[in-house]
């Protein structure tokens, strides 16, 4: 039984299909556009997977590859993949169809909003992240050395393809990467995804199908509901940033050797220590998050990295306006706000408490 959830986007919306076994009944009806001349778009790691087995099951498809890793989710990832689509005589009537996780779906999605200035874009999320957060919401885009996405547009997909069943495959690190986000979907709006996240631990061997659905789907729900509201970010979407100011310092300065998925973990803990340190919220609620990402097998420490160093990869975070710091807190479980002019010494003050 497959979950349906309908997303309104501007000039239009589509569907978000939850469904085990969606891959291997892959077709042209699966998704709007797929029937057309298409182009999946996959890494090296996920080619003799899924992708080869993608290309074949789609009527009129080829096969672009990209290499794995954040640190290839460049403008120069991007414009070999426009070569791949020229070559494969993709027209502004074609199909561009991300597999793979939320570098794939951000460099293809990127790719698809500027190739031919936009033709259509199927996401098929295959790790936990992607899945619950980066192929949901229309935004794609790829990073410059100064920092994570800075180069972006929005580009809704005609439709987001999500099979569980991919997860059985995923690395015991990718998945824990991925609660991360559903950790933080579950601080923003649905405290219930807290305890489903702690009783996930760290392999999705200990849901069963329709326990790792009802988590899948909850999570996603976090994330439409919101992105429903504000499609461009102009408002309430910022709440969906909560830990990713520090995340995106602390991939940056690491030379992103730190997955996201771990610095958003260390982000929200970041985030919830500032909300309690400027009075914002309960004292015991950063004892609350840091148990929830130490059940989960998640880092709750910066380790080596310097406080001084990630403070100044936080200025160039798209985030901030005119120069002004802008983080995403807490009041509470459920209770997000976006405060601004956060005094440096309070921010680097939580990063020390973090070594």
């Amino acid at each position: 039984m497959a979950d349906r959830i309908h997303v309104k986007a501007p000039g239009g919306g589509y569907s978000i299909v939850i469904a085990p076994g969606l891959l291997a009944s892959l077709g042209a009806d699966s998704a709007p556009g797929l029937e057309r001349r298409c182009v999946v778009v996959t890494n090296t790691t996920l080619e003799p997977l899924y992708g080869r087995q993608a290309a074949r099951a789609l009527p009129d498809a080829a096969l672009a590859i990209m290499p794995d890793g954040e640190q290839h989710k460049t403008l120069e990832t991007v414009a070999r993949l426009y070569g791949d689509f020229v070559a494969a005589r993709l027209d502004r009537g074609g199909t561009i169809v991300a597999l793979g996780g939320g570098v794939v779906g951000d460099t293809a999605g990127f790719a698809a909003a500027t190739y031919m200035r936009g033709v259509r874009l199927v996401q098929i999320p295959t790790t936990l992240l992607a899945m619950v957060d980066s192929s949901v919401g229309g935004k794609v885009g790829v990073d410059l050395p100064q920092g994570k996405n800075l180069v972006g547009a929005f580009k809704q997909p005609e439709a987001v393809l999500i099979d569980p069943e991919t997860l059985r495959t995923l690395p015991a690190r990718e998945w824990r990467c991925g609660l991360a986000e559903v950790i933080k979907h579950g601080l923003l709006a649905d405290v219930g995804l807290l305890e489903l996240a702690q009783a996930a631990g760290d392999s999705p061997a200990a849901l069963d199908s329709q326990r790792l659905a009802e988590l899948i789907r909850r999570a996603v729900q976090v994330k439409v509901s919101v992105v429903e509201q504000d499609p461009f970010e102009a408002s309430i979407r910022a709440h969906l940033n909560l830990g990713h100011t520090f995340a995106h310092a602390i991939e940056q300065v690491s030379g992103y050797r730190w997955p996201h998925g771990e610095a958003v973990a260390v982000g929200l803990l970041a985030a919830a220590r500032l909300s309690a340190a400027l009075s914002r919220c309960d004292a015991s609620l950063p004892d609350r998050v840091e148990a929830v990402i130490r059940a989960v097998g998640l880092p709750q420490r910066i380790g080596e990295l310097e406080p001084e160093a990630l403070y100044q990869a936080m200025a160039t975070d798209k985030k901030w306006q005119a120069g002004r710091s802008r983080f995403v807190l807490l009041r509470g479980v459920e209770r997000p706000e976006v405060v601004e002019d956060v005094p440096p010494a309070a921010v680097k003050a939580i990063l020390g408490s973090l070594r």
